[in-house]
């Protein structure tokens, strides 16, 4: 077994966190990866309403007996989620862990905390983990400029980020942002990370809820398969290259760029969820990591978690045999 300050706080065997992803962070998919022996991770916002959120959180308790959380992830809208009535509903159907992310988290990390709540936040640069510390938060999931969804605007990959985090940070921290094996894992523990969050990875399992057409694109996929949209308006994100981000990158590219308004019904939520359900990956946006170019088969989670950690055991263990007692 790997042991990190992860798997203590957790309680879990293997130092992988699934990402809370929209659409896919359903209850079949976080109860596989907890009874693997990971955390699985609900998505708060993909359930309709609090209500359904609670529905969510126990079909998943019926489905594992093991610790799973709920993500919670803060972004600009027009017409903001009840953000907070999402916490509390989870509060009340007995969640003790929660990963949270985006824009000002501070009132639901304290509303969390204040219920004797772990935490793990996710954010894009060591000066967002520094106010997240402050913030009382007990884990941190550092995203590299390799993830999918929003990397943040600095562009700073995981090799540099999980070092400075190293160098300034006093709580555990987590890699997320193209890890998708055990060799990723082990390269996450040796920069210092307690363990790794990941979602495209998770994506193209049996359990993920997502359709096999898409699960078998991913699989023919190379690292060179995703592109930014956003950049223009300053809130990039990673989403898989296809006809729709094709087009949104061509007209964020024209003399003048392009507004929000005038990429909304490309960039529709509603499209992307069609694609999961469709199995057209030219239907809408979808996020996918660089980590897509890693992943070659579907396996169940519990066979990539046994994969993940028997790979890991076996990069550390040959790592040590590197080191040669000097002769005197």
């Amino acid at each position: 077994m790997i042991v990190t300050p992860l798997t203590k706080l957790l309680g879990i065997r293997v130092p992988v966190v699934q990402g809370g992803m929209q659409w896919v962070g359903v209850p079949q998919l976080a109860a596989a990866v907890s009874n693997a022996g990971g955390l699985g991770i609900l998505t708060a916002l993909t359930q309709p309403s609090t209500d359904a959120l609670r529905q969510a959180i126990r079909e998943t308790r019926k489905l594992t007996s093991k610790n799973f959380g709920v993500n919670i992830t803060l972004l600009p809208s027009i017409n903001p989620p009840d953000y907070e009535g999402y916490a509390r509903a989870a509060l009340e159907e007995g969640v003790r862990i929660f990963e949270t992310a985006g824009n000002n988290p501070g009132p639901v990390v304290k509303l969390l905390k204040s219920h004797g709540c772990i935490v793990i936040h996710k954010c894009t640069t060591i000066r967002h983990a520094k106010a997240g510390e402050r913030l009382g938060v007990d884990v941190l999931s550092i995203d590299g400029f390799e993830c999918a969804g929003h990397p943040g605007e600095d562009d700073i990959g995981g090799l540099v980020l999980l070092a400075r985090a190293a160098q300034e940070l006093s709580v555990p921290y987590i890699a997320s942002g193209g890890i998708a094996d055990g060799r990723g894992l082990a390269a996450a523990l040796a920069l210092g990370a307690a363990g790794a969050n990941m979602g495209t990875r998770f994506m193209c399992t049996v359990e993920s809820p997502i359709h096999q057409s898409i699960k078998d694109r991913i699989v023919a996929s190379t690292e060179l398969d995703t592109v930014h949209i956003f950049r223009t308006l300053r809130n990039t994100a990673r989403v898989y290259r296809n006809a729709v981000s094709k087009e949104v990158v061509a007209l964020e590219r024209r003399p003048g760029g392009a507004k929000f308004e005038e990429l909304r019904d490309l960039v529709s939520g509603q499209r992307g969820r069609k694609v999961y359900e469709l199995g057209d990956p030219d239907y809408g946006i979808w996020s996918a990591g660089i980590s897509v170019g890693l992943i070659k088969d579907c396996p169940t989670c519990e066979e990539l978690l046994i994969n993940i950690e028997k790979e890991a055991e076996e990069v550390i263990d040959g790592l040590a045999k590197l080191r040669v007692r000097a002769k005197l």
